[in-house]
């Protein structure tokens, strides 16, 4: 039997985030996708031009659809736009039993918005009890606690243990926003505290990150791994996959990073 997992995301139609990000990690990690798509974005590696949400009717179905054949062994939720299709992902979810990975998405690479003001108060209330495991990065917890924006590893685990008292079960902050020549996540539980730390990379083809890391931490849940487990094989792939991203040289901005840096013999 293959081991299977959900992504519900927003597609990027330049392949380097959201859906398409999603299913190519969990595919170079050994891990059949499905797919729920939350909206249908126009983009590449510069600019986000045109957003057009899937309506909440139509998620509700996909979800159904996926549920009621697949033995999904993980859920990674990433772009969810507005209130509308917070609520729809809360309701489809009340029949699913597997892990959920919550990357709250809210602005793109380039800079474009990608939740709507009003989503965020949602987003905190509806959709954070709702997972195993929340990934933001720095603008996003402070944006969710209405906080500036942590500028130190006191101030993350400060903040992600905020952020898990709001229901969450396990707060993986992500420090690539941060500066200095170290890159360090924390994984916060209400028990411990895992540190991760890599060397910055230095390359401007980083779009899809987050996406990509919070993918395969639900690859490595699916598969079976314990929680911590899955975040230091998922932050090894995404560490390799940014290392070979200049390989790729897709776009004129910022390109993707290269999920199948492990697969491909000509790239």
């Amino acid at each position: 039997m293959a081991f299977q997992a959900l992504t519900i995301a927003g597609s990027d139609s330049g392949g380097g985030a959201g859906i398409q990000a999603d299913l190519k990690t969990f595919s170079a990690l050994g891990v059949y996708g499905a797919s729920v798509l939350t909206a249908i974005t126009a983009q590449n590696t510069r600019a986000v031009t045109a957003v057009e949400p899937v309506t909440p009717e139509m998620i509700r179905a996909q979800m159904a659809a996926v549920f009621d054949d697949l033995e999904i062994g993980a859920v990674k939720i990433g772009m969810l736009g507005g209130p509308g299709t917070i609520n729809a992902v809360a309701e489809g979810l009340a029949r699913c039993t597997a892990p959920v990975v919550l990357d709250p998405v809210m602005i793109a690479k380039s800079g474009d918005a990608l939740l709507a003001d009003d989503a965020v108060a949602v987003l905190r209330a509806k959709m954070l009890p709702l997972a195993d495991v929340l990934t933001p990065n720095l603008p996003e917890s402070a944006r969710l606690l209405d906080a500036p924006e942590a500028g130190d590893e006191a101030t993350m685990l400060e903040q992600g243990r905020a952020l898990l008292a709001l229901g969450p079960r396990a707060v993986l902050m992500k420090g690539g926003h941060g500066s200095g020549v170290d890159c360090v996540d924390l994984l916060i539980t209400p028990d411990d505290v895992l540190r991760l730390s890599a060397r910055r990379i230095a390359t401007t083809n980083t779009h899809g990150t987050g996406c990509t890391l919070s993918a395969a931490i639900a690859a490595g849940l699916a598969l079976g791994l314990a929680l911590p487990e899955a975040v230091r094989a998922a932050h090894s792939y995404l560490q390799a996959a940014i290392a070979a991203a200049d390989r790729l040289n897709i776009g004129a901005g910022h390109g993707p990073v290269h999920h199948f840096h492990a697969v491909w013999r000509n790239v």
